[in-house]
Formats: C-alpha cells, sequence, structure tokens
C-alpha cells in the first residue's frame, strides 16, 4: 500500500521524462540548450528561493541540516574516487564524471519529497541551499585541477551559480524572518510552478535512452555510490543517531537522488569528455526510477 501511494506519486514526473522523449524532435538542441540556461538561470532559482523565504526557518535546523549534507558529499566524493582505477585515463575526463558520484538532481528532489507523509518542502530548500555551494566546489575544483581554471576562476564559478545565489538568499530570509511582500512573491512563484515539469521534459528530451546498455565497471561504481550507497549511509547513521521526523527523511531522499542533469554541460565547459558524463546521467535517471521509490518506501517505514 505504502509503495503503491509512493508510486503513484512519482509516476506522473517519470511519465514527464518519457514525454520529453518523444517530443524532443519538435525542438532543435540549440533549443533545448535554451531551455536548459532558462531553467538554470531562472526558473529553478526561483523555486529556491520561494521554497525557503516562504515561511520562518529555524536556525537549528540548519545547524543539523548543514553538516550532514556537507558529510553525504563528501562520502560521494571520497567513495567515488574508488572507481578512478577503472575510468578514463585522462583526470579531466575523470573529473568529469567523478562529479557525479555526488551531484544531485535538484527537480527529483522536491518531487520525491512530496510523496513523504512528513513531506516539508522548506527542508529540502534548506538542504539544497546548503549542498550547491560545496557540490560546485567539489566539481569545479575537480574539474579545475583537471584543466586549466585557476584558484580565482575556480571561485568565480562558484560564487556566481545562480542556484547557490538563488538558495542562500532564500534561507537567509527564512532566517530573518522577514516576510516577502506578495506583490513580488508572487511573479516568483509563477516561475517556480514551470521549474520541475520543464527539467522534466528537458531530461527526457536530451537523455540518452540507450545508456543502460553501456553499464561498465567504472560507471557501475560511480552510479552505485550515488543510488546505493549515499541512501544507505544516510538512513544508518539516522537510525543509529536516533533522528526522527522530517529531517532524517528528506536528508535521505536528498542522498538516494540521481545525479545532477546538467553534469554533463559542467564537463563539457571545462573541456571533459561530454559524452562519458551524459552517459552517466542518464543511466543514474534511469536506474533512479526503481532505486528511489524503493528508499522512499524504507524511510517511511524508518522515521
Amino acid at each position: 500500500m505504502v509503495f503503491a501511494s509512493i508510486f503513484a506519486g512519482l509516476f506522473p514526473s517519470f511519465l514527464m521524462v518519457v514525454l520529453g522523449r518523444f517530443v524532443r524532435g519538435r525542438l532543435s538542441a540549440n533549443a533545448w540548450q535554451g531551455l536548459d540556461k532558462l531553467n538554470f538561470e531562472v526558473l529553478f532559482p526561483a523555486l529556491l528561493f520561494t521554497a525557503a523565504a516562504s515561511r520562518p526557518i529555524d536556525p537549528a535546523k540548519v545547524l543539523t541540516i548543514g553538516p550532514a549534507v556537507w558529510l553525504i558529499l563528501l562520502v560521494g566524493l571520497i567513495a567515488g574516487y574508488g572507481a578512478r582505477r577503472f575510468g578514463p585515463e585522462s583526470f579531466l575526463d575523470f573529473a568529469g564524471s567523478w562529479q557525479c558520484a555526488w551531484r544531485f538532481n535538484t527537480a527529483m528532489g522536491f518531487v520525491a519529497v512530496a510523496t513523504l507523509t512528513k513531506a516539508d518542502a522548506a527542508i529540502m530548500a534548506v538542504v539544497a541551499g546548503l549542498a550547491v555551494p560545496m557540490a560546485n566546489v567539489f566539481a569545479v575544483s575537480a574539474l579545475g585541477r583537471g584543466g586549466r581554471l585557476g584558484f580565482s576562476g575556480t571561485v568565480r564559478r562558484v560564487a556566481l551559480n545562480p542556484f547557490l545565489l538563488a538558495s542562500l538568499s532564500g534561507v537567509l530570509v527564512g532566517l530573518s524572518g522577514i516576510v516577502v511582500p506578495a506583490l513580488f512573491l508572487a511573479p516568483l512563484q509563477l516561475l517556480a510552478q514551470a521549474a520541475i515539469p520543464v527539467a522534466l521534459i528537458s531530461v527526457g528530451a536530451t537523455m540518452n535512452w540507450a545508456a543502460l546498455a553501456r553499464l561498465n565497471l567504472f560507471s557501475t561504481f560511480i552510479t552505485a555510490t550515488k543510488l546505493i550507497l549515499l541512501p544507505l549511509v544516510t538512513w544508518g547513521a539516522a537510525l543509529a543517531l536516533g533522528m526522527e521526523g522530517a529531517t532524517p527523511a528528506v536528508l535521505t531522499v536528498f542522498a538516494a537522488l540521481p545525479t545532477a542533469s546538467a553534469a554533463h554541460v559542467l564537463a563539457g565547459g571545462f573541456g571533459a569528455n561530454r559524452e562519458l558524463s551524459a552517459t552517466l546521467v542518464a543511466q543514474s535517471t534511469l536506474l533512479a526510477a526503481v532505486t528511489l521509490p524503493l528508499w522512499i518506501v524504507l524511510i517511511e517505514l524508518s522515521f
């Protein structure tokens, strides 16, 4: 019964991804890239900001969530490096794929949290707000080491990330208790409503649906780190610490998310093998259609 309700909650989102597969021929590759840019620069920042700023945030939650989120990302970073021996010789190409072990699909995060009994989009917004900067520091630093981006370039890339700016701004507003006037919040909420559908359709349109046939030891290692190891460690640690309520549930969902759909875009921007990282993105997304509902069932039964 629990699985059926969770599947019903996630199924429309997966249908949106499938829809993207069938409509991708309606737009050119440049048009899909433009939609991704619109989502990255405008729609998702609006979602992150409104989710965090629309209600007060307890500072104690930030102090709890921050270290937990950063540890999850660090586990992904360290464990994912274990795939180095199976990956490409070029460190730059490896770094482009390595990021898939810890980066996360924010759109799927909000969809998955909505299926929880103890759903709390505000906690997911805080999680994203604290995870985005660290995930980007890890990814850009690794790619910068493999490429030619210096320290100042790395700092600039991270500091100007729209997800970072929007999510941190929303968290700060939520912490301050300031009520954003409806006149300004309403347009942002309209933009936010479009973020998840556009992101899911775009993923389906740009994803390589034959990627599962290309699973090898390297991609299996990276994908298993993201979809199995990270949520397992998070779930186990939460139980060991006796955590209850929405926070451990959201943290475990966060750990179980497929990798960021735009990971291959960042890899390509640094000159890494874009096709290799795009294949990993597709594999992670497709396999998460099975693993994510199972993790949500376990979360529902645990917390």
